[in-house]
C-alpha cells in the first residue's frame, strides 16, 4: 500500500485518464489534493470520479481554472498541444504563476515550444515524462525525468511524490524528454539482449528458470529479467508498455538522434525488429513480446 508523505493540500487538475493517468490521478486524490480531472472521453473522468471522488471538467480549459498545478499525460505531441492550447486549453484556464506538469513522453522540441509560450502568459511549464509503466503508476513507484525551471520544479516535485518514488530536475525544458528518449535506448537494447538469451538457452535445451534464477544473482541482473524474463519463458505478453508504444517513443529517439548527430545502429535496429511484430498484430502485446521473432 502507497503510503503519503504529508504535505498541505494543493488544488490540482488531471489531464488525460488512460492508462498511466488513471492511477496517477488516484494517488493524488488519496494523498488529499483537490483534484479536477478531464478526459477526451468523459465517461472515463466519470468513472474516476465515482471512484476518487473530486470532479470532473468538460475542457482542460474547465479543469485547469483555480488549479496550482496542472498535470497532463496524453498520447503525443499533437494531443498535448490539442489539450493546452487554444481557447479550451489549459493554459487559457491557468492563473498567473500556476504550473503545467507533463507527463506525455513527447519530443523535446514541443516541450521547449510550450515552456516558451508558458512563458509568455506568466505561467510555468515542465515537462516530466515517467519510467515504470501501468504497474508503476498504480503502485506510485514511477520515476519522473523533469526539465525546466528550478523554482516551477521545487512547486511540483512534493505533489507529484504522490505517485513517484522519484522526481528529479535533469536541466532545462526538453530535458525531461530527452532522458526519457536516454531510457528507451537502454531499454531496448536490454529488452532484445534477454530475448536473445533466452531463445538461446532454449535451443541449448537449458532450463531457462532454473538459468535466469542463477544469472540474475550476478552482473546480467536488471529489472527486466527479474520481471518479464520469466513471462517471456512462458510465453506472456498481455500486459506492461505495448509494441506500439515503444515504436512511438523510438521515433521520438531516432528523430532527436539525426538532429543531434548520435549514432543509434542498435536502436534501429530493435525499433525494425518491434515493427515486425506489428506486422504480426502485435500492436497490443508488452514490449518483451521481441522473443516471438526468435522463436
Amino acid at each position: 500500500m502507497k503510503t503519503y508523505e504529508p504535505i498541505s493540500p494543493r488544488s490540482v487538475a488531471f489531464i488525460g485518464l488512460g492508462v498511466m493517468g488513471h492511477a496517477m490521478a488516484g494517488h493524488l486524490a488519496r494523498a488529499g489534493h483537490r483534484v479536477t480531472v478531464y478526459n477526451r472521453t468523459a465517461s472515463k473522468a466519470e468513472q474516476w470520479v465515482a471512484e476518487y471522488g473530486g470532479k470532473s471538467a468538460p475542457t482542460p480549459r474547465a479543469a485547469a481554472a483555480g488549479a496550482d498545478i496542472v498535470f497532463a499525460c496524453v498520447g503525443n505531441d499533437d494531443d498535448l498541444r490539442s489539450v493546452v492550447l487554444g481557447n479550451a486549453g489549459a493554459f487559457a484556464g491557468m492563473t498567473r504563476g500556476a504550473v503545467l506538469v507533463d507527463h506525455t513522453t513527447a519530443s523535446a522540441a514541443v516541450a521547449r515550444e510550450l515552456a516558451a509560450l508558458a512563458r509568455d502568459r506568466d505561467l510555468q511549464f515542465i515537462d516530466a515524462p515517467v519510467s515504470g509503466g501501468n504497474l508503476g503508476a498504480i503502485n506510485g513507484t514511477l520515476t519522473v525525468m523533469c526539465g525546466g525551471d528550478a523554482a516551477a520544479f521545487a512547486a511540483i516535485q512534493p505533489v507529484a511524490m504522490a505517485f513517484s518514488k522519484a522526481v528529479t530536475l535533469l536541466g532545462d525544458s526538453g530535458a525531461g524528454q530527452l532522458a526519457k528518449m536516454v531510457n528507451q535506448v537502454a531499454i531496448a537494447g536490454m529488452v532484445q539482449g534477454l530475448a536473445e538469451a533466452i531463445a538461446f538457452g532454449e535451443k541449448a535445451g537449458l532450463d531457462m528458470k532454473a538459468v535466469l534464477a542463477v544469472i540474475g544473482k550476478g552482473a546480467a541482473q536488471s529489472w527486466q529479467m527479474d520481471n518479464r524474463g520469466p513471462t517471456m519463458i512462458e510465453n506472456r505478453f498481455d500486459f506492461g508498455f505495448a509494441v506500439d508504444w515503444m515504436r512511438k517513443d523510438l521515433g521520438l529517439v531516432l528523430d532527436e538522434a539525426k538532429r543531434n548527430g548520435a549514432r543509434l545502429p542498435v536502436t534501429a535496429l530493435v525499433d525494425q525488429f518491434y515493427a515486425d511484430l506489428q506486422a504480426q498484430g502485435g500492436n497490443r502485446w508488452d514490449t518483451s513480446s521481441l522473443i516471438r521473432r526468435l522463436r
